[in-house]
């Protein structure tokens, strides 16, 4: 090599030598909301629903598709409403989720013949919505409200294990459309009580999670079940704080983001599917709030002795912003979702929104929608892990 040449060579090694690491990206967390008020035929109105919950700072919106028996594709008006919806999340850069389930216990695909056509009928909902790449398995199968059998004669667990084949046969359909569809499976509830004679069967999401991993390992399949988990982290009451912590029970909240880890760790560790790294969406998280005299009347159903447990709007904006600031905090965690952008106009039903049942806003939304902004781009900071302490001898 010419002297010249060999020294341009040799500077170049050494700039590239002395040259600073490019930083890191910052972690980011998004932030949505579980509500299905975009799912409407008509464009406009679609478009004006979405509009609303980018004002609350959000860029995530999780709807709800029903499935029942037989069903094997979504019904012209019912593709019509995803369609709408999906082009409004597409107009607003927002994330669209579909959550796809039985619509209600009596519907829980058991047979082989339910499995194929649940899958069937998800695999064209993700034909038919190309902008659409994340879908939801489920809801909330270790509760009997939406899927039965919770448990055999003998008290064993028949929920998860079933679960687990409509989760694999569904996830192999969405590959099928596409291998970058994202399938997020468990969207189990915090709670259970795990008493197969109890008037209410319904598992923990500990003991369910665990189960499930046990049908994995049974069913001998060598590809994975789900890229993500889901799961609904609601408080006992809108009263409890999100830094409730469960560690002699076998409830999960925000804070028992270890326990959680673990649980999935020791349930998928050795297979293919990921265990303590798999991605994990906090969906469905939900604070209500008292509703002000003077928006008593955009409410229905006003003698209901509702939300005893609803708290101020101050409270609301504390409790979320802390999720927010928790679940930023936490590695594998890639999302919140609040249920609901607005609140139900029903008193008898869900007044957990940042915004009242006439879409005007409460006085918290300045304080989570700097909080949601502020995970988005990745300004939260997160306390310093303490050093561990050597143990004397």
């Amino acid at each position: 090599m010419p002297p010249i040449r060999k020294l341009a060579f040799l500077g170049a090694l050494l700039a590239l030598a002395t040259a600073a690491p490019s930083p890191a990206a910052p972690r980011t967390l998004t932030v949505g909301a579980s509500e299905s008020a975009s799912l409407i035929p008509d464009p406009v109105v679609a478009k004006a629903r979405m509009d609303l919950a980018v004002l609350g700072g959000l860029t995530e919106i999780e709807v709800r598709a029903d499935w029942t028996r037989g069903k094997t594709a979504p019904t012209t008006d019912e593709l019509a409403a995803f369609q709408a919806s999906a082009l409004a999340a597409q107009l607003d850069a927002v994330r669209l989720v579909i959550a796809v389930s039985a619509s209600g216990s009596r519907q829980t695909p058991l047979s082989l013949l339910d499995r194929k056509q649940f899958a069937q009928y998800t695999a064209s909902l993700a034909e038919s919505l190309p902008y659409v790449r994340d879908f939801i398995v489920g809801n909330e199968p270790n509760l009997n409200r939406f899927w039965m059998p919770q448990f055999d004669k003998r008290g064993r667990d028949l929920a998860a294990p079933a679960y687990e084949a409509l989760l694999a046969r569904t996830y192999d359909a969405l590959k099928m459309v596409s291998p970058h569809i994202t399938v997020i499976g468990g969207a189990v509830s915090p709670r259970g009580a795990d008493r197969a004679k109890s008037a209410r069967q319904t598992h923990s999401p500990t003991t369910f999670l665990r189960d499930l991993g046990t049908a994995y390992r049974k069913s001998g399949r060598s590809e994975p079940i789900m890229d993500m988990l889901v799961i609904h982290p609601y408080g006992e009451t809108s009263k409890t704080p999100p830094t409730a912590l469960h560690p002699k029970s076998t409830s999960i909240s925000i804070a028992d983001y270890p326990k959680l880890v673990t649980l999935l760790r020791n349930a998928f560790r050795g297979t293919a599917q990921q265990g303590a790294s798999l991605p994990i969406l906090y969906g469905e998280y939900g604070v209500q709030t008292a509703i002000p005299f003077d928006k008593l009347g955009v409410y229905t159903n006003l003698g209901s002795s509702y939300a005893a447990d609803a708290v101020s709007e101050a409270r609301q904006g504390a409790y979320y912003a802390r999720a927010i600031r928790l679940a930023y905090c936490q590695r594998t965690v890639a999302g919140l979702l609040f249920f609901l952008v607005s609140d139900e106009p029903d008193l008898d039903r869900w007044q957990s929104g940042l915004f009242y049942a006439d879409d005007t806003p409460k006085s918290d939304l300045a304080v989570v929608k700097n909080a949601a902004r502020a995970a988005q781009t990745g300004t939260l900071t997160c306390p310093r892990p303490k050093p561990k302490q050597k143990v004397k001898r």
